[in-house]
């Protein structure tokens, strides 16, 4: 059974950074593609951040770009989420999710992991 444990979410100022972690155990992840989402209060959830199995490829919503950077360590099978100048907008749960390369859909989900971004 695939498991996937996000952490490392926590609650922290604006300006301020935290590097997320998701262990992925219980399957084959290579080839696979790993994402971030994120649900705010009351909104749905939204694409953050993916990363292909080599690393080469990866890519961004548009409110994060230049400030959160993907990565993966396939030794370890842990993909990361390193968040820089972190808004109160940023503020939401995180979830780590992994997919085949030939579809959008997500198969696997994470519990996800909080973070608040206080003014």
């Amino acid at each position: 059974q695939v498991q996937l444990v996000e952490s490392g979410g926590g609650l922290v100022q604006a300006g301020d950074s935290l590097r997320l972690s998701c262990a992925a155990s219980g399957g084959t992840f290579s080839s696979k593609v790993m994402g971030w989402h994120r649900q705010a209060p009351g909104k749905e959830r939204e694409f953050v951040a993916s990363i292909t199995w080599s690393g080469a490829l990866t890519w961004y919503a548009d409110s994060v770009k230049g400030r959160f950077t993907i990565s993966r360590d396939n030794a370890k099978n842990t993909v990361y989420l390193q968040m820089n100048s972190l808004k109160p907008e940023d503020t939401a749960v995180y979830y780590c999710a992994v997919r085949v390369p030939t579809t959008s859909r997500y198969d696997y989900w994470g519990q996800g992991t909080q973070v608040t971004v206080s003014s």
